[in-house]
């Protein structure tokens, strides 16, 4: 394992009699290391592998033998200029804009010297921080960027045109980056092919989230909205699965193993809902606030709890807690919160109470007030 996310050039791994660092990439080296193990196994017992790549996080450093993909320009996403109305106080405040917050590093520009009203603020107002965010002053047109890699000169004549550059140079680096990912995946599936094994092995291709590629005008992840929530789950095993085929049962990554153990015959157990918890409230880069909630094959119910409770990567919290629900059917790009509605009120407490449940069953504790004890007391539920 790598310490942290690890690097991308030259990782450290972790290993059981101490660390060393491997030259190449990452991306590449998990593979080779992979592989390795597979063709050492005792061939005699089944065997179970997780490969977990530190691509693409940030600040995707993409191969070089890459750098001439996805040049074409990317459409901008439906809600790339989203103005967050009808929605919690979390959206304005997140640092996670595609206009205002990517870095220097993260683009692959060269950060010039000089006060920061000129270069741009840091991304984390620590001394020991040196990262600098890309400025997006109102007058574009004296900005100058330069890429690292090219020493192409980038000018600008509108603040519009310099968000859509940051927009497509993103998209570019991330796409670049993903590429080593596809190409180590078809690298194990041509291993299990050659070895013979492709017909009597489970391959599970997944991540711990998904990302906001320019969606609501962010980058990143961390929130409960669709993009960032959703997540990829595909798997092949030739005997029991049909190429092309879709399942629309809701699942989370704690279902993973059950989902494995299915496999092995056991019992189906379904679960009719997803839950999501993000708890570093405030953290220092992103300023994201700390939620919960679930959603079910139409809704969407989030509790912005917005309370550090002393953990780790968090930063006091106490902004205003808010309720929002979302009809996922009838706005699809979740852009007005109708948690307030009269007609969504039995959504709501069915909502709440599933979300309740939920927490009970995997031992989550709810911040909020429960829906028995609103109900015994008589309050609405847009009281809490």
């Amino acid at each position: 394992m790598v310490p942290g996310q690890g690097e991308y050039w030259d990782p450290q791994f972790i290993q059981s009699w101490g660390t060393s660092v491997v030259p190449g990439r990452a991306t590449d080296i998990i593979t080779d290391k992979c592989i390795d193990w597979m063709e050492k196994r005792d061939k005699s017992r089944p065997f179970f592998l997780m490969c977990h790549h530190k691509a693409p996080h940030r600040s995707w450093e993409y191969d070089e033998k890459h750098k001439d993909l996805y040049k074409d320009p990317i459409r901008l996403p439906d809600t790339f200029s989203d103005d967050y109305k009808n929605r919690a106080r979390a959206a304005t405040v997140a640092k996670m804009r595609v206009a205002d917050d990517l870095t220097y590093t993260d683009l692959g520009i060269v950060q010039p010297e000089g006060p920061r009203s000129k270069v741009g603020s840091k991304m984390i107002d620590r001394w020991w921080w040196n990262d600098g965010k890309i400025p997006n002053p109102d007058d574009v047109t004296g900005l100058r960027l330069i890429c690292k890699e090219t020493g192409e000169v980038f000018t600008f004549t509108t603040k519009q045109g310099l968000t859509e550059f940051k927009f497509h140079r993103y998209m570019q680096r991330y796409l670049r980056t993903i590429q080593s990912i596809d190409d180590n995946v078809g690298r194990m599936l041509d291993w299990l092919d050659a070895e013979g094994l492709t017909e009597n092995t489970v391959v599970v291709y997944t991540s711990d989230q998904g990302f906001f590629l320019g969606e609501h005008g962010w980058f990143d992840k961390r929130f409960m909205y669709e993009e960032s929530f959703q997540m990829p789950f595909m798997i092949r095993y030739p005997p029991t699965i049909q190429p092309k085929s879709v399942c629309n049962d809701i699942i989370c990554n704690v279902d993973f193993a059950p989902t494995f153990l299915d496999l092995a015959k056991t019992p189906e157990d379904w679960q009719q809902i997803a839950y999501h918890r993000y708890w570093m409230h405030q953290d220092i880069i992103h300023e994201a606030y700390a939620h919960y909630g679930v959603r079910d094959q139409r809704y969407k119910l989030i509790y912005w709890y917005n309370e550090d409770f002393g953990l780790k990567g968090t930063r006091p919290g106490g902004e205003e807690k808010e309720w929002e629900l979302f009809d996922c059917e009838e706005d699809p790009l979740e852009l007005f919160n109708c948690y307030h509605e009269p007609r969504y009120e039995d959504t709501v407490r069915r909502m709440t109470r599933m979300l309740e449940d939920k927490m009970a069953e995997i031992g989550d504790e709810p911040v909020h007030t429960r829906l028995s004890l609103k109900l015994r007391n008589g309050t609405s539920h847009a009281a809490v």
